[in-house]
């Protein structure tokens, strides 16, 4: 069943078993692994100069390997790892979607962080017969190395974990881990996450084997001091989701079911992340153009794009599906302000009756054309 992302995340928290300890997993880790990488690095004495490369360079093969299996086995299904195929792909990619990448609360850290144990396994299992082979070569060397290969492990949580702090932490406002929540945020797109940024810590391989991918961030849409007009609509539509929402994104047909769109200037077929298109409106009784970039779309499940217009006018309308009985319940959710005083006391008075009276109409001209559309195609609902 196809669903939206608060559906999966209450389903998710739902099955998190009650005596998880969101702070005793945290700590347990992160103890654990500056224990190891202390009790490695223990073992070097007298370090020579070139016995100091090996910390670069096994930083630098943890990145490949990390990098390799995020890109290879994280998103594409292996037999030998079904699990981390299916915790990471599907949880992980499913609790956290553009537009909903920060936790609520720190049980959410049961989606975030590894399970407690696979630390003792990368360290017991990996790390330590690594570290006795090396001591046949170089003891330095093998301590040195065996603890990077702990630390790029802590490394690789903390920046994930960072990665999802919600906005108003402070130290998503530091330089480096502001870029790389960035990288990691379009990787959770639907259209990305197979093909582009799959390094955490830092972006090397993705550049090298040319996956590195970068949108700069849009600028903030509403402001916190300027109050937000919200209204949300929805209606029962006997299609499948995928069916539903295909249509409702293609925004070249907005104006057969829509009252207040006019005239679009865009491409046909449903528009995808970063897309951008131009719209005629008559909303409220008041005529206007609209400059629109869409945010996401996630098949099936939601659509969501941001706008802007004259007279300070910012908004930001979302589709969301999910299967409801033989059909589809689907969602419209509009978010709009004005920065003018003036327009903000009209649409008070006045425009905001209006567009609310529009938006429900919309969803039943919705429901009439998606089906219609559907059955002149020969497309089962």
């Amino acid at each position: 069943m196809r669903q939206t992302t608060a559906a999966f995340r209450s389903r998710y928290r739902a099955g998190i078993h009650p005596r998880y300890n969101p702070w005793l997993h945290g700590a347990f880790v992160l103890l654990f692994g500056i224990l190891a990488i202390a009790a490695f690095w223990s073992t070097v004495d007298q370090v020579q100069p070139l016995e100091w490369l090996a910390v670069p360079l096994t930083l630098l093969l943890f990145n490949f390997g990390v990098y390799g299996m995020h890109r290879h086995l994280g998103h594409h299904k292996k037999n030998f790892a079904r699990m981390f195929y299916a915790r990471h792909a599907g949880d992980h990619h499913s609790f956290f979607a553009p537009g909903h990448m920060t936790y609520d609360s720190p049980r959410d850290w049961r989606v975030i962080l590894f399970p407690a144990w696979l630390i003792v396994v990368h360290t017991v299992v990996i790390t330590l017969p690594l570290w006795w082979l090396l001591t046949q070569v170089d003891a330095n060397v093998a301590g040195l190395s065996a603890g990077c290969l702990v630390l790029g492990y802590l490394a690789y949580e903390v920046f994930h974990a960072c990665a999802h702090l919600p906005p108003g932490n402070p130290v998503t406002r530091l330089p480096w881990i502001r870029q790389m929540r960035r990288l990691h945020e379009l990787h959770h797109r639907r259209e990305l996450m197979q093909g582009c940024n799959f390094n955490i810590v830092f972006p090397l391989m993705d550049y090298l084997f040319g996956t590195l991918y970068w949108e700069p961030e849009p600028p903030p849409l509403h402001s916190t001091t300027i109050p937000m007009t919200r209204m949300q609509h929805q209606i029962h539509i006997a299609a499948n989701p995928i069916a539903v929402l295909a249509y409702a994104s293609t925004v070249t047909r907005w104006p057969q079911w829509h009252p207040s769109s006019l005239k679009i200037d865009g491409q046909d077929g449903p528009l995808h992340a970063g897309s951008r298109f131009e719209e005629d409106i008559r909303a409220g009784g008041r005529e206007g153009h609209l400059h629109w970039t869409v945010d996401e779309y996630l098949p099936g499940r939601r659509w969501s794009a941001q706008a802007r217009g004259a007279d300070g006018l910012s908004l930001v309308v979302t589709y969301e599906c999910e299967a409801e009985g033989d059909g589809t319940r689907f969602v419209r959710t509009l978010v709009y302000q004005f920065s003018g005083l003036g327009m903000r006391i009209a649409n008070r008075l006045l425009l905001k009756r209006r567009i609310d009276g529009e938006s429900a109409a919309s969803l039943q001209a919705l429901r009439e054309m998606v089906l219609k559309h559907l059955a002149s195609t020969g497309v089962p609902a």
